[in-house]
């Protein structure tokens, strides 16, 4: 209820996404894939401070992976959800005492 923006690569570039987050109200800050000049302006326009929150989101995800795997090894969805909540929760305890 509360997300206002979403960062994303080019991977996401995507008009009918982009419509529905706008429908939601979620400001869509995704890069535009580059076919023609004006996608260099739309690219140009987008708030590089926000965009470049997502890099510290990809960091911790690649910490992640690398420490506890990359594979999920339940079936059912929310078992699989239930594993990557308890690899963020113990990668976040593992920074809380570290500092």
């Amino acid at each position: 209820g509360d997300l206002r923006s979403l960062a994303a690569d080019k991977g996401y570039d995507d008009m009918g996404f982009r419509e529905e987050l706008r429908a939601e109200g979620v400001r869509p800050l995704i890069k535009h894939r580059v076919f023609a000049p004006y996608d260099h302006a739309h690219n140009a326009r987008i708030d590089d401070d926000l965009y470049n929150q997502r890099s510290v989101c990809e960091t911790v995800n690649s910490v992640i992976k690398r420490s506890y795997g990359s594979a999920v090894r339940a079936r059912a969805w929310y078992r699989q959800f239930r594993e990557i909540v308890l690899a963020a929760a113990v990668y976040n305890v593992k920074q809380a005492v570290k500092q």
